[in-house]
């Protein structure tokens, strides 16, 4: 019997019983990568996805890749391989993985190569994106991250409506500028003429696009590579199926064959070549974050703005044998993030703090008013100053604070710049307002007489150029979250002309950086070390392969491609190595 929910046209199947080769779970950029390379293979490939949206949080994010060794970036910047070693290894030298950086570094220069020869993928190579962590040994200015380029949702056809759309609170009126030059113009737009004029025409587009096809059709960062990846994948014959959970790995004996689906596709799948896990992390899991994120043992501590890192994943993986390795320098990827409420429904909403603490006059303090760090630091290294910081306080919070000078030139955040009303983002609860220093730190429970000796001490520094306390501004990268145009220094001015501002920011994260253990090869395994047959992780849903470490721009999306894309190339091998006679009878007429 054959229906519409027959995977291939020809098999025999019924309306609850699928078969291909390989079953990925997760839409994001590791599942896609694994199932355009199996799909170049020759395989059957059925991506499920449990959200009523593909795309995964890849496709809320800035979209960069940390890939170096990527053939026109290492040419560029004269990029060595012993350089890119030095670095991680300075990073995170206590959980430094040999063997997976080792197959990482093998696999960028081909992986990049494939997704812009073979699908729609398109990735620009700007010259400056400085690493993280720029005072450590073999750190780069540039050449290691690379961006997609833009794409029109129309390459989906009639799928664009289950692209994952952006996270709105990060959005400008929804518009989502590109990283680079396109927000450098827009973050602009009250200072000059030719930046307003710029930031217009986005604006109008986007809304004239929303208001006739209920989306924007430009689609910039990680949407753009998301709508790429997902458009090559139909093209190729992937079924991409979303609001489709997997409840549970079928098994036969030890090894994994493939798994009970529910949602839009109710049925079982059997996957001749395995299931592959790569449905994100497990930051939006009560149980698994209270157990290993320590500053939420008792929960109400984190918030996520990540979709779909539920655990879920993890979850499948514990229960058929394999466990979460925790043993790296940091469990997460972390995101200042302020939580706030909208303001016709009340929900939750999230804005993730990742580049504008770092603009001069900007300061963030604890509840005492101290500064406790480097606020022009990459958002993971502030959030682990933060966290080490507050570690033994019965709550995990602090303040950015800032003066007339800064709300009106910058704003902070969600809250807009001069001239957009502000009594909005009071009525939301995001921001604070006092007319002077001691005024602000009533309102918002802070010590004033601490937090008016911290300001006066920042503004001596910044007046001078040079912050004697944390050293912000004194690195490229701490530079290039500031702003470029200010003297003398990019990250330091004074805060010096009432009112004052604040915005409380919580711990958020990026996704996790413990996850399910793999082999190098990304093979599921044991607590022995075995390998569960048939069953493989890739993306944020493994652990990472940098152990604990933010290298710079694009350290999920990076991995997440490199590791499909070897996954998808070698999984027939890896089926055959396990004992799959199918696999090995393949795998035999491939090498003949």
């Amino acid at each position: 019997m054959t229906s519409e929910n027959s995977i291939f046209a020809g098999e025999s199947t019924t309306a609850a019983d699928y078969r291909c080769d390989v079953l990925i779970v997760g839409s994001g950029a590791a599942g896609m990568a694994t199932a355009l390379r199996a799909a170049h293979e020759g395989l059957k490939v059925i991506v499920a996805e449990k959200s009523p949206h593909f795309g995964g949080t890849t496709a809320l994010s800035a979209g960069w890749a940390w890939v170096p060794g990527n053939r026109k970036g290492a040419a560029a910047s004269k990029d060595t391989r012993g350089e890119v070693e030095e670095y991680l290894q300075a990073l995170a030298p206590d959980t430094y993985n040999e063997a997976g950086i080792a197959g990482f570094l093998d696999t960028v220069p081909e992986a990049i190569d494939f997704f812009e020869e073979n699908t729609s993928v398109v990735f620009s190579y700007p010259e400056k994106a400085p690493d993280y962590q720029m005072d450590l040994p073999g750190a780069k200015l540039g050449g290691r991250a690379i961006l997609p380029s833009d794409a029109n949702i129309r390459m989906l056809g009639a799928r664009r409506r289950e692209l994952q759309p952006y996270l709105s609170s990060y959005t400008v009126f929804g518009y989502m500028p590109q990283v680079g030059p396109d927000l450098s113009t827009i973050l602009k737009a009250n200072q000059s003429v030719r930046a307003f004029a710029y930031t217009a025409s986005k604006l109008l587009r986007t809304w004239a696009d929303t208001a006739l096809f209920q989306q924007p059709i430009k689609r910039t960062n990680g949407s753009a590579l998301m709508t790429r990846m997902v458009a090559s994948a139909l093209d190729a014959g992937v079924r991409v199926w979303t609001s489709t959970p997997v409840t549970d790995l079928v098994k036969d004996g030890e090894a994994v064959t493939g798994a009970v689906l529910g949602g839009s596709h109710p049925g079982t799948v059997h996957a001749r070549l395995g299931v592959v896990l790569a449905g994100g992390g497990f930051s939006g899991d009560d149980e698994l974050r209270r157990e290993y994120f320590k500053h939420d043992r008792s929960g109400g501590e984190h918030f996520t703005p990540t979709q779909g890192h539920d655990g879920s994943s993890a979850r499948l993986a514990i229960k058929a044998g394999g466990r979460i390795n925790a043993e790296v320098s940091s469990v997460g990827s972390w995101a200042p993030v302020t939580v706030f409420r909208h303001l016709r429904s009340g929900a939750q909403r999230l804005f993730p703090h990742l580049r504008q603490i770092g603009l001069p006059g900007m300061i963030t303090v604890d509840r005492h008013g101290k500064r406790f760090g480097n606020e022009a630091l990459s958002y993971h290294d502030f959030g682990g100053a933060m966290l080490k910081h507050l570690e033994g306080e019965e709550s995990v919070y602090a303040w950015i604070v800032g003066d007339k000078k800064l709300m009106d030139k910058y704003g902070i955040g969600y809250a807009k710049p001069w001239p957009i009303p502000r009594d909005f983002f009071y009525a939301t609860g995001y921001l604070h307002k006092g007319r002077s220093v001691e005024d602000l730190a009533q309102k918002i429970g802070v010590d004033a007489a601490g937090l008016k000796e911290t300001i006066q001490r920042f503004n001596r520094d910044a007046v001078a150029g040079q912050d004697t306390e944390f050293g912000r501004g004194s690195t490229a990268y701490n530079h290039f979250r500031g702003d470029m145009d200010h003297k003398p220094n990019p990250n330091l001015a004074p805060l010096d002309r009432g009112p004052f501002y604040a915005v409380k920011v919580r711990m958020g994260d990026l996704g996790t950086f413990a996850g399910i253990d793999v082999d190098s090869r990304h093979a599921v395994i044991r607590a022995d070390g075995s390998r569960i047959p048939g069953l493989y992780s890739v993306g944020a849903a493994a652990v990472s392969v940098f152990g604990g470490g933010y290298p710079g721009y694009g350290s999920h999306i990076g991995p997440a491609l490199v590791f499909g894309y070897r996954l998808g190339r070698d999984i027939v091998s890896l089926a055959a190595e396990s004992g799959n006679s199918e696999a090995s009878r393949r795998a035999s007429e491939v090498s003949a």
